[in-house]
């Protein structure tokens, strides 16, 4: 899988912000959300759906609304469950997944989905390329360590699994039955790359987490693991 920095070329069918959708899950994220929602829609002068589905127990919801999002409700299930919901409820041909905690870098939106123009099926934002100096230490060698343990499992080299910036053509998240939770974000490139679609990581810029985290290093990242095994021997199965 190759690293792309830009794209130039462009293909046939050509999209704008009016056909892409933008989802993600969130959970108290009433510090972060506001900016990310504001950040996306002054990036796709507001044509961009934007689409969070939210679990809840401060203003996010609220928040989310007052910026123009769709906002579906559930209980708390877990971050893949709340993605899936996400990815389900996007109405449009191009769908972006990011997260809303203010480390993704929207201004970069364009350059995904020129990506998508130029003929890639999934454009997958890699944090590390440039040393994601604002993650945790214990975070960052993780991810390093899923990356790698996806690229032996594979036979091909991943940068970066877990990622939750990508772009993706609508029809590869309708061909695809996913089935993780915690390990949705590793399992949303790994599937596409085993099916043979046209799967680019670009690097990204990861900027600082707003907001607190909810997340536990140990468990999740033991359950990202387990999650990468499984879903690459699935798709060798396959």
């Amino acid at each position: 899988m190759q690293q792309i920095a830009d794209t130039d070329s462009q293909g046939d069918e050509e999209y704008t912000f009016d056909d892409v959708s933008v989802v993600m899950g969130t959970y108290n994220e009433e510090a972060a959300v506001g900016g990310v929602l504001a950040a996306i829609d002054d990036t796709t002068d507001g044509a961009a759906e934007v689409v969070c589905v939210d679990s809840s127990t401060d203003r996010t919801p609220e928040i989310a609304r007052e910026h123009g999002a769709r906002v579906v409700e559930q209980e708390p299930q877990g971050y893949g469950v709340a993605v899936s919901a996400a990815l389900a409820a996007a109405d449009r041909p191009v769908v972006v997944t990011t997260d809303c905690d203010g480390t993704y870098p929207m201004e970069r939106l364009p350059d995904f989905l020129d990506a998508i123009n130029a003929g890639h099926d999934v454009v997958s934002g890699d944090r590390l390329y440039h040393g994601a100096d604002t993650m945790p230490p214990f975070n960052r060698l993780g991810n390093h360590a899923f990356a790698l343990l996806a690229s032996v499992l594979l036979g091909e080299r991943v940068h970066d699994t877990t990622t939750g910036m990508r772009a993706y053509r609508r029809e590869v998240i309708d061909a695809i039955e996913w089935t993780e939770n915690t390990g949705l974000s590793a399992e949303l490139l790994i599937r596409p790359l085993a099916r043979g679609y046209d799967v680019r990581e670009t690097p990204i810029e990861y900027g600082e987490r707003r907001g607190e985290t909810t997340l536990d290093p140990l468990a999740g990242g033991a359950a990202i693991a387990r999650s990468i095994v499984d879903v690459c021997l699935e798709e060798r199965r396959r």
